[in-house]
């Protein structure tokens, strides 16, 4: 009778202090999980504040005083200061574009093009590196803070040739594969510093 009480509380003893251990592994593995992707949603938003604040008012030729950064709702190619292919120095041509596809949600694809050339210069030497910044990607669109107007005024699309200036900031914004809408504000550092 001692030997099979002593068996039961043994056996219970063991399937409590399983329970804790593994509570506890899916509490770790859980934490972990959040982390990875908390640190992959920062390193995103860091690499694209990198490039966007670092937007440079690149002309396609010294006659020509327009500027060239082409801002779409889906898509944004400019010239930064900032290029990762050259260690964060150097002029980059960058295309942020998301891909959407017949199901809807896509991914969000970022492109460097080393070295800057625009136009007829345009050709297939030199250095050109993609990176998906992030998988189902969905309801994606950009906004550009106007840069002429003193009243904060959002526009779906941005022609620096038109207007022969960037625009103050880039707005993002994008649901992402868990549901979770997104929403970044970069400011282009070359108008905050400017005069």
């Amino acid at each position: 009778m001692e030997v099979v009480l002593a068996l039961t509380i043994f056996a219970l003893m063991g399937g409590i202090l399983y329970g804790a251990f593994s509570l506890g592994h899916r509490a770790v593995e859980k934490s972990k999980h959040a982390f990875e992707k908390n640190q992959k949603s920062r390193s995103f938003g860091d690499l694209l504040g990198s490039y966007v604040r670092s937007s440079y008012p690149y002309r396609e030729s010294p006659q020509n005083p327009s500027v060239f950064y082409e801002g779409e709702q889906e898509q944004l190619i400019f010239v930064s200061a900032f290029s990762l292919a050259m260690g964060g120095r150097g002029m980059a041509k960058i295309q942020l574009s998301w891909e959407r596809t017949d199901q809807g949600p896509g991914p969000l694809r970022l492109e460097e093009v080393v070295p800057v050339r625009l136009g007829a210069e345009v050709s297939e030497e030199g250095i050109r590196s993609s990176v998906v910044l992030q998988e189902g990607v969905q309801d994606f669109r950009l906004a550009y803070l106007d840069s002429t107007n003193v009243e904060e005024n959002w526009v779906e699309r941005w022609d620096a040739k038109e207007k022969r200036l960037l625009p103050r900031a880039v707005r993002l914004s994008y649901r992402n594969a868990a549901g979770k809408d997104i929403r970044w504000v970069f400011p282009v550092m070359i108008n905050v510093l400017a005069p």
